[in-house]
């Protein structure tokens, strides 16, 4: 490994590479093309920056003044081409790389003028960065590597053509390190096209991708699905946390009565600006705010720290997007919980679509006010302020507090005062059991007769309705 990004590694804490990073730095893959599968939040950044830097450097320690770009990094979306680079940027910190990005949303005037004064990585999505191709501030003569991240993402938000158009303005000698969760056919054809007998290369086993994220389905009833909600974070108290929902709406939704209920939350969906997605996810990487509330499509590719919970206020569409979802938390060697919010008339969807994910989830009810205010008196408890000594003034107005009150009623103020700034449980209905039907009255006496009309002759309820209540002697009320 050059030493420059060893050192860079080693200042980062990085003991041991994972499994992916030794992948695709092994020696005989030196200069290959590669087909690469990998669990999200394996380490795949740090993975191709070391795996390109040979292609890049040769045998040198540090990169030459920056001129056109010598590798290109497309990501999906800007979330995840920002994050890429804050990563290529501390990893060849020691090389005198020029790391520029190229990102939709943001200024592209400013982009062109640092694109003209040289870089050596350049990392954008798609739509931009085809569009500085086009105008000719980004000149690909010299691209020795191209990389395509979250390759599978990109032909979902319809990126083909634009990757397409990249790769076919490359040189035809350079590498291509594309990267995948999956590969489906339009992948493959992909590699085939723009590849030169690339090494499929996959650190994924079966089970491996849910080894560190404990699912669970919360089964509620419907009018008491964000109450559940409001109770799970409560009752996790993660750090961070994001709330997966389906629309917009319901993002702005839950988000506000996050904002109600005293819970720090931030919202990320399609309607907001770069700058508002930038704000947002700042305040939840400084700790100003620890539940981020987002669509499917806001969240691709983002990563937060300590992301230890995620709560699927909507069902997924589909596995891919389970999978995805719950795939922010639970990264590298961290636990993780996965928690869907079942409504009972749902619970049957929920089994399929956990079933064709191949997930073992545990059905659970969500957490409730009881057992959420003795987790408070848990935590309270083990807090390490209580392990440290108390000052000179902290012990003289404990004198006084002690002096003035009894114990009894400073243990209760101390346990009150700590509950204020954390938001109220919520009261629940309990769900029905899974799979149970609400019990019917018997069948009571009857009369069958038929009608000589159907839909051929246009039939309607509206009509037949009162015709049955005559000739029957009923009333619209004993008819469900």
């Amino acid at each position: 490994m050059i030493p420059s990004l060893s050192e860079a590694l080693a200042e980062r804490g990085f003991d041991t590479l994972t499994d992916v990073q030794k992948a695709v730095t092994a020696p005989e893959l030196a200069g290959a093309d590669l087909l690469v599968s990998a669990q999200t939040g394996s380490g795949k950044t740090v993975g191709f920056g070391l795996a390109i830097a040979p292609t890049l450097m040769g045998e040198e320690n540090r990169m030459g003044p920056p001129a056109a770009p010598l590798a290109l990094v497309v990501a999906p979306t800007r979330e995840l081409a920002l994050q890429v680079q804050r990563e290529l940027v501390w990893l060849y910190a020691r090389t005198g790389a020029k790391v520029v990005s190229c990102i939709g949303g943001m200024d592209a005037r400013d982009e062109r003028r640092a694109l003209d004064r040289g870089a050596h990585i350049v990392v954008g999505t798609p739509g931009r960065l085809r569009d500085h191709i086009t105008r000719g501030a980004l000149d690909l003569s010299d691209i020795r590597a191209v990389v395509l991240d979250e390759a599978d993402e990109m032909l979902d938000l319809g990126f083909r053509e634009d990757l397409e158009f990249m790769l076919g303005a490359a040189p035809a000698g350079r590498r291509t390190l594309l990267f995948s969760a999956t590969v489906p056919p339009a992948i493959a054809e992909l590699a085939k096209a723009y590849q030169r007998d690339a090494v499929r290369v996959t650190t994924l086993s079966r089970g491996s991708q849910h080894a560190d994220i404990a699912y669970k389905a919360v089964q509620v009833t419907a009018a008491d699905a964000e109450h559940a909600i409001i109770n799970l974070l409560r009752y996790h108290d993660a750090p961070t946390a994001i709330v997966f929902a389906n629309t917009r709406a319901a993002v702005s939704r839950l988000a506000a009565r996050f904002a109600n209920r005293g819970l720090s939350a931030v919202s990320l969906s399609g309607e907001l600006s770069q700058d508002e997605r930038s704000h947002a996810l700042q305040a939840m990487r400084d700790g100003r705010a620890r539940v981020c509330v987002a669509t499917d499509v806001a969240a691709r590719g983002i990563d937060l720290p300590n992301l230890d919970l995620v709560i699927h206020a909507d069902l997924p569409s589909n596995t891919e997007a389970l999978l995805h979802r719950s795939g922010r938390t639970g990264r590298a060697g961290r636990k993780g919980i996965s928690a869907l919010i079942v409504p009972d008339k749902l619970a049957k969807k929920a089994g399929r679509l956990l079933k064709w994910a191949k997930i073992e989830a545990e059905w659970i009810l969500a957490p409730t006010p009881e057992e959420i205010l003795a987790l408070d008196e848990t935590r309270l408890l083990a807090d390490p302020i209580w392990e440290a000594a108390p000052s000179e003034a902290e012990a003289a107005f404990a004198a006084r507090l002690l002096a003035e009150r009894s114990p009894e009623l400073v243990a209760a103020a101390c346990l009150r005062l700590y509950r204020a700034g954390l938001s109220a449980p919520e009261e629940l209905n309990a769900p029905a059991a899974p799979g149970a039907r609400p019990e019917r009255p018997p069948f009571g006496p009857s009369v069958w007769f038929e009608l000589s009309v159907g839909r051929d002759r246009r039939a309607e309820p509206r009509w037949l309705l009162p015709l049955v209540c005559r000739a029957g002697n009923l009333e619209r009320s004993q008819i469900e």
